[in-house]
């Protein structure tokens, strides 16, 4: 029999839904598997008319045309299944839509009807050779028994276990380490994500309790999301849970403002916390108990000496000459910052640990200091605070937290923690012990992450606003067109690395590239200071004419547009300049055509060209595929926003002066003529320019001629100003 056509693949991914539908369909495709394609690659069905079908959406689609029987044909249902069966994909979100799916399942034998189906295929491929999926149904359990009854089930039928047994499952990722807690065996690595087997000391299965503990002086960044997302993925692989907590005690830095933006940055992240969210302010008074406690008992003193003098005797290791002051004295002096009096506004709290130590972090740190601004929560009630590195221990143990997640240039206070709440635990009875865990700072080129600095390019000018898409912040990379899930895929697929490195921005990007490439529709525009007429000579309709077409080829829930032709269009004038006389072109959309005359001016720049329809010309012998426009009255005018990288030095050092490295022409604006169906576009939509890249809509066309503003997003790719 003669092949229909042929089948190239990943054998590092193999699109074992294809493979049972092709044999269902009793279709004969030769198969090319081949090893040298990465994981990522498109299956690709090659027909013998030369026609190529890519993707395992369209190929299912296409096999399924011609049904061997009734259960097999290709239904609506089915073709919603066949679009939902990608989030079946390895990554972080696999368990939630397995989740999904097996309730989903419950009463169901099938996944739809009464019969095996296509729809049962297109839900079993993703899900076969995925190692995450064999960890999930270990580590899950109940939560995904009705899927994993379904799975069983199907893998039975002789076309699909054959399938198995030949081609997998194959262990297309790293296989993790053994781990020591025998009910995590599910939840460390697999997919993309990457290794979680850390080891956490102390843990106890369904009572572990983690923190974020942002500090309200300014919006979310990037950094923060991963630490966010770490300490819920690594709370609930222990069956336990994390708390939000505000750390508000330094009331100079901090706005109602950023609490709120934060609060609600995490619920875009989709993270969740168990009880309400509290505050450090919420315990000052608790706080104030135990200080008075540690000064009793000796461990604590007051410092009136000078803010240089002080650092240079702790740089030294130098005691303090106020260290061995009556307690009486100290008392008294507590007292007065409490007043914030004259002689309080000199002073401050210091903990005796070890002034000698090699570690300055355990040389007498300052605990308490006085600050007149009012407080965002108490107003005017406190006019002295404790120290972070006295609070957050104190609270971390009153509040159950069991670990506390830090960064780790956090390492060398790891000791101070540990002294401060050992002496905390002392004048508290009954604190418990909360035991540190250390992971690496999230780090990128090309960017700062430090808020004071961040808050130096908001206050100078150099960005709108917190927000804006050049900002690391989540609200300025969710403006630049990153898309949630895009962002947990990238953090979680890096594990608990303890590794310090300086990430690209391009991962991220090819990772959102990914989600939105096979469902965006596709829409064309042209420049509008440099676009050319192209007049057909041929043309054979009466004026304006308009046709239907998909606006994604691959993807048909994207729903179609019209597309106008007319004896005028507009192409790019970068594309005129290519062009010679006499060639043969395909314009995307329609068909080939002959540039027979290009029209220059006295500079030699093509000015209009004359062309004649060929339509019944072969697409695949043209070298150039021209995006166009007609030239009607109902373009919708594009203002086009491309971003570039706000620090021009890959790694900003230490000395390094912000201001000085600051790109101040990072932001690239042009105009441009979009097709008439952008019309309809809404505020953050995210569609892509045929041959020029992604966008999401910032704000849609207005009824007076307003322009569609449009962001460039990054994909990871293209090596423009807007691949920052």
């Amino acid at each position: 029999m003669t092949a229909e056509g042929s089948l190239t693949y990943s054998t590092r991914a193999v699109p074992f839904s294809v493979l049972a539908a092709l044999r269902l369909y009793n279709k004969n495709v030769e198969l090319q598997g081949d090893s040298a394609l990465p994981k990522d690659a498109v299956p690709t069905l090659t027909l013998s008319d030369g026609s190529v079908i890519e993707g395992i959406p369209s190929i299912l689609r296409h096999v399924a045309q011609s049904p061997p029987c009734p259960s097999l044909a290709l239904t609506p249902e089915t073709e919603r299944w066949i679009d939902a069966s990608s989030l079946l994909a390895p990554g972080a979100g696999l368990a939630s839509t397995a989740a999904a799916l097996s309730r989903y399942l419950e009463l169901r034998t099938y996944v739809c009807g009464d019969a095996f189906s296509l729809a049962d295929a297109a839900v079993w491929g993703p899900l076969q050779g995925n190692l995450q999926w064999d960890k999930l149904r270990k580590s899950e359990g109940a939560s995904l028994a009705c899927a994993g009854r379904w799975y069983d089930f199907v893998c039975e039928r002789a076309v699909l276990k054959d399938l198995a047994e030949t081609l997998g499952p194959r262990r297309r990722y790293t296989t993790p380490k053994p781990t020591s807690v025998p009910e995590l065996a599910g939840a460390v690595g697999g997919g993309d994500v990457g290794s979680f087997d850390i080891g956490l000391e102390g843990a106890v299965m369904g009572e572990v309790v983690t923190r974020f503990p942002p500090e309200p002086s300014g919006y979310l960044h990037i950094g923060h999301a991963k630490a966010v997302l770490l300490n819920q993925h690594i709370a609930e692989m222990y069956r336990g849970s994390m708390r939000v907590r505000f750390d508000d005690t330094n009331p100079s830095k901090e706005k109602h403002e950023f609490t709120q933006s934060i609060l609600e940055d995490v619920g875009t992240l989709g993270a969740r916390y168990a009880g309400s969210v509290t505050y450090t302010s919420d315990y000052f008074e608790q706080m104030l108990q135990c200080t008075r406690r540690l000064i009793a008992a000796g461990h604590v003193y007051a410092d009136d000496t000078p803010l240089e003098q002080m650092r240079a005797e702790r740089m030294d290791g130098i005691k303090s000459g106020r260290r061995d002051e009556p307690v009486a004295w100290t008392e008294a002096a507590f007292a007065e910052m409490l007043a914030a009096s004259e002689r309080g506004l000199t002073l401050c709290l210091r903990i005796k640990l070890d002034y000698t130590c090699p570690n300055k972090a355990m040389r007498d740190p300052v605990i308490w200091r006085c600050n007149l601004e009012p407080h965002w929560r108490t107003g005017t009630d406190w006019k002295c605070y404790p120290m972070y590195d006295f609070a957050c221990p104190f609270v971390d143990a009153l509040e159950g937290i069991t670990h506390a997640l830090r960064t780790s240039e956090y390492k060398d206070r790891e000791a101070q923690y540990y002294a401060i709440l050992a002496l905390q635990q002392t004048a508290w009875p009954g604190l418990p012990d909360v035991k540190l865990w250390d992971y690496s700072r999230l780090a990128f080129v090309h960017t700062v992450m430090s808020k004071r600095k961040l808050t130096r390019c908001v206050d100078g000018g150099y960005v709108d606003g917190w927000d804006d898409p050049r900002m690391p912040t989540v609200r300025g990379i969710m403006r630049r067109g990153l898309q949630i899930p895009a962002l947990r895929e990238f953090i979680l697929g890096q594990g608990a690395s303890k590794n310090m490195t300086m990430q690209e921005w391009d991962k991220l990007w090819a990772t959102n590239k990914k989600l939105i490439d096979p469902v965006c529709p596709r829409h064309t525009s042209v420049e509008c200071l440099d676009k050319v007429v192209v007049r057909l000579t041929n043309f054979e309709g009466q004026g304006i004419e308009h046709v239907v077409v998909p606006k994604h080829a691959k993807h048909p829930p994207a729903g179609n547009k019209r597309q106008a032709r007319s004896a005028t269009l507009l192409i790019d004038a970068v594309d005129a300049e290519i062009l010679t006389a006499g060639e043969e072109v395909t314009l995307m959309g329609w068909g080939n055509a002959v540039m027979e005359t290009l029209h220059r001016d006295d500079k030699g720049k093509v000015t209009a060209i004359d062309a004649r329809l060929h339509l019944e010309g072969d697409f695949k012998k043209t070298k150039l595929k021209l995006t166009w426009l007609a030239e009607v009255p109902q373009l919708v005018p594009l203002e086009v926003h491309v971003f570039g990288h706000l620090i021009a030095k890959r790694k900003l050092e230490e000395d390094d002066e912000l201001e000085a490295w600051i790109n101040t022409n990072s932001r690239f604006i042009s105009k441009a003529l979009g097709d008439e169906n952008m019309v309809d576009l809404e505020k953050n939509d995210v569609l892509q320019l045929e041959r020029k890249g992604y966008y999401r809509v910032e704000k849609p066309a207005g009824p007076n001629g307003e322009p569609l503003v449009l962001f460039h997003i990054p994909d990871g790719k293209q090596k423009t100003v807007g691949a920052a």
